[in-house]
């Protein structure tokens, strides 16, 4: 009797806080939302039924298993290709805001003889920006974790088909 390979964990499993587990769950539907309304909208007319069909059952399983991660490889695959493209756009949005904060600092080193009023307003503008940049590296750190995890998972279950198929092939 061979064992099957469950479609999904509970994320409680996966050893991450409450904010983690929230991300994970949200990003697990974006990215299955966005596979399905890519794969529609590039097969349309072409008679991919069968392709859409898991595409969409997937994307019901996450959003219906409230809690749990889908484990089969594309669904993976999938989110974490999703959780790259994230993470490089909060990199991209951290370089974006350490270049403001270095043109703020610049702009505050040549003003030093300015009024205190404008030296002010820079301050709080700078204070901000740090703000920012501190809760994006927050959320950056709670992404690259949760990636892992699925990279994880997902060669956990790439190496388990690949010795379902062999005991497959060998009966």
């Amino acid at each position: 009797m061979t064992s099957a390979l469950p479609s999904s964990i509970p994320v409680s499993q996966l050893g991450l806080s409450a904010s983690e587990a929230q991300i994970l769950h949200q990003h697990q539907q974006i990215a299955l939302q966005n596979q399905a309304y890519a794969h529609s909208a590039s097969t349309r007319g072409r008679g991919h039924a069968r392709t859409s069909a898991s595409t969409s059952r997937a994307a019901s399983a996450a959003s219906s298993g409230h809690g749990r991660l889908v484990l089969d490889p594309g669904s993976l695959a999938v989110l974490g290709q999703h959780f790259e493209r994230l993470m490089a756009a909060i990199q991209n949005r951290v370089e974006q805001l350490t270049a403001q904060t270095q043109t703020s600092t610049i702009n505050q080193s040549s003003r030093a003889g300015a009024a205190m009023a404008a030296a002010d307003a820079e301050i709080a503008r700078f204070r901000e920006i740090i703000r920012q940049i501190d809760e994006l590296e927050t959320e950056f750190d709670k992404v690259r974790h949760i990636r892992d995890i699925v990279k994880g998972f997902r060669a956990r279950v790439d190496g388990l088909e690949r010795r379902m198929d062999a005991r497959g092939s060998r009966r």
